[in-house]
């Protein structure tokens, strides 16, 4: 087909190109494109002279207006702590009580700890504070250290068996390991244990018993149901934070357990850690009586 081939309908010359009798038309680009184009080209070329744009080694070209989102970002911080101030003040100096009874301070609190959870917490205790196996679930009624705001605080001001000098101090011996019990002993203590869910008999005279009241109730107290505040866990209920299967148990009495909640001082305000107890001890009472 030749190139100089006119089509008879529109006027416009052909490419040459045919497929099936259909001939591509030379046209000329729409008009409208050309301006779009030319405007957004002039567009690039004031936007290059007034706003930053162009890097030069460790700096850029400012540009004539001088805006600097960096600016932007740090004077929107600022207005947000200024009108935040006056209510993390109250939440860091007033008393839980006194929190509690503002139910504007408290939708403030819980609002602005659910995101420093998720960001914090989430990963170890799930975004429901539902835990895992070495994580403790938050969301029941089942606390190790005491389940009120302000022992809460205090968890989370110290941490776990973690390096602040006021922390929380919590260990269970490694019975198997370090030669306290033999493999045999600590073969009963693992079935005995097993049988608490039915509670203690007192002077129950079996070697199991036995050996619990000699070498574990100092801790999981004579009735095995644990000593809050002192890290020692309930026996005879169904939540276990490590599990409850003889073979873990008997690895827990073998090489002991020994888990580290971190100290949340100097990573988070005071008004964060009590804004963070408060929703913290929210999850417990909303989730009170769950299955664990």
């Amino acid at each position: 087909m030749s190139v100089t081939e006119r089509d008879p309908i529109s006027g416009y010359l052909t490419t040459g190109h045919d497929w099936n009798g259909i001939k591509e038309l030379n046209s000329p680009v729409p008009r409208i494109v050309l301006w779009f184009l030319a405007v957004t080209h002039i567009y690039a070329v004031i936007a290059w002279l007034l706003f930053p744009t162009w890097p030069l080694g460790n700096t850029y070209t400012k540009g004539l207006l001088g805006g600097d989102q960096q600016d932007a970002v740090a004077t929107d911080l600022a207005v947000a702590a200024t009108a935040r101030a006056s209510w993390m003040a109250a939440l860091a100096t007033q008393d839980f009580d006194t929190i509690r009874e503002n139910p504007d301070l408290m939708a403030r609190a819980k609002a602005t700890a659910a995101p420093l959870f998720g960001q914090n917490c989430q990963v170890c205790h799930g975004a429901d504070g539902t835990g895992g196996p070495g994580f403790p679930r938050l969301s029941d009624d089942i606390w190790l250290w005491g389940g009120t705001a302000e022992e809460i605080e205090t968890t989370l001001r110290y941490g776990i068996n973690s390096p602040h000098p006021d922390t929380r101090f919590a260990q269970m011996p490694a019975f198997g390991r370090d030669g306290l019990l033999t493999r045999a002993e600590i073969a009963v203590v693992t079935d005995y244990v097993l049988t608490l869910a039915n509670g203690v008999i007192p002077d129950d005279p079996a070697e199991g018993a036995v050996l619990f009241q000699t070498d574990c109730a100092g801790c999981h107290g004579a009735d095995a149901r644990g000593l809050e505040g002192t890290g020692a866990p309930d026996l005879t209920d169904a939540d276990w934070l490590y599990g409850g299967a003889p073979t873990t148990i008997r690895q827990t009495l073998l090489n002991g357990r020994q888990g580290v909640m971190p100290a949340w001082q100097g990573r988070l305000s005071d008004a964060e850690i009590r804004m963070m107890a408060l929703y913290v001890e929210g999850l417990s009472v909303d989730g009170a009586g769950d299955a664990p």
